[in-house]
């Protein structure tokens, strides 16, 4: 699999196709890793109601051994041809509308599991997520977006207010079209559920599983970090650092020394970046990391929160320059490589979180993982760190609930 830094970058289009019709801000702000991005459905779209041709068998099994099935729902909800989308529970695409809120304001688009056993369903071309709550329901509002069309508000559990808060449930994203099955689990917003992922077709892979244990042991290493631990809400969910920021529970210059040290080492030495365009090498002139190389790049110095999105002044643009450095720089940043190595990006994991200075969540997510692959931010996939598997010629998709 290519890592994301040496692959086209869409992660704009990746928000437009999932948050960016959504009003809940928080919710737009970080729809995270690149299953989505830059690969949409094909063909015409179908007609309301109508079953896709194509379908791609998916198979939900509750594994968690605390939950049964009927305490479990799920929910397909995404983009189709610049539609926003559900799956109904015989796998047919129907767009959402302002009609399928309820007396109470919110939707009805569970699914519910068999009575017992894996629960079989078809999933059609689409962009989207598949999320799973336990022991209650979530709550979906279709509301009108600036344009006037339909558009879903998804779950932000990272959001007080928000209200899903009190609800257990997480995500996995995919999009599947004719190029094949594109697929994660994801820690970028929060980690919340065990989801493993398994992709049979060319090949069979698995990638997500959290091994035994292993989510109390995120939730213990963050309870012990004193920045981290206003991110663990209860025994329910982590709330990752970003959101943490914005919500005022995790320090605004946390990571301030250390992108200081970045700025002032590279003032005087060079830090070369390895991209599919070449070896980019830069030093800070005028306040500015600056590379040269097969284009001139530069970038000013990143805030906390840049860092921990992957944004504001790391952004990275779908250019085949600026992007992949951007996205190896913000690698760099959270798995606190930049001052051990002056070649990046660095594919040592032992390598990764060394400092006392890192980002605890992303590192403590990764431990949690039985092959040390996770989404812990958002360009976690250079160098192909990420629980991200793809194929281009699926025969079954499984998403698995797994042990608590």
């Amino acid at each position: 699999m290519t890592p994301r830094h040496q692959r086209p970058l869409g992660r704009r289009k990746l928000l437009a196709a999932l948050g960016g019709a959504a009003v809940a801000a928080p919710v737009a702000a970080v729809v995270a890793p690149h299953a989505l991005a830059g690969v949409g459905s094909d063909g015409a779209p179908a007609a309301p109601g109508a079953k896709a041709a194509g379908t791609l068998p998916l198979t939900i099994v509750n594994g968690t051994g605390t939950f049964g099935n009927a305490d479990v729902h799920v929910y397909i909800v995404g983009n189709q041809d610049g539609r926003q989308v559900r799956v109904t529970p015989d796998g047919a695409v129907a767009p959402v509308a302002l009609s399928d809120n309820g007396a109470d304001g919110y939707t009805d688009y569970a699914i519910n599991l068999a009575d017992s056993g894996g629960t079989r369903l078809d999933l059609p071309h689409l962009s989207g997520r598949i999320y799973v709550s336990l022991g209650a329901e979530l709550k979906f509002k279709v509301v009108s977006d600036g344009a006037g069309d339909a558009a879903l508000q998804y779950p932000a559990g990272w959001v007080e207010s928000d209200p899903n808060y009190g609800v257990l449930h997480d995500c996995a994203e995919f999009t599947y079209n004719s190029a094949g099955m594109f697929c994660n689990t994801t820690m970028v917003d929060m980690f919340s559920v065990p989801l493993a992922i398994r992709l049979t077709g060319a090949k069979d892979q698995t990638t997500g599983t959290v091994r035994t244990g292993g989510r109390a042991a995120a939730f213990d290493a963050l309870r012990r970090t004193e920045e981290f631990a206003p991110l663990v809400v209860d025994d329910t969910r982590i709330i990752a650092p970003g959101h943490g920021l914005d919500a005022g529970l995790f320090p605004e210059d946390y990571l301030a020394p250390y992108i200081d040290e970045v700025w002032s080492t590279y003032t005087g030495k060079d830090l070369r970046v390895t991209t599919n365009a070449g070896t980019f090498t830069g030093r800070v002139r005028g306040g500015r990391l600056a590379f040269d190389g097969p284009a001139q790049v530069s970038f000013a110095k990143p805030s906390t929160r840049d860092v921990l999105f992957c944004d504001g002044a790391l952004a990275a643009p779908n250019d085949g320059t600026t992007g992949p450095v951007a996205a190896v720089l913000g690698a760099g940043f959270n798995r606190s490589t930049l001052l051990s190595s002056a070649a990046q990006p660095t594919t040592d994991p032992s390598a990764f979180y060394g400092t006392a200075l890192t980002n605890h969540y992303s590192k403590a997510v990764h431990a949690a993982t039985e092959d040390g692959r996770a989404y812990g931010f958002a360009f976690d996939d250079v160098a192909d760190f990420a629980s991200y598997i793809q194929d281009t010629a699926p025969t079954g998709f499984r998403l698995t609930l797994t042990a608590f």
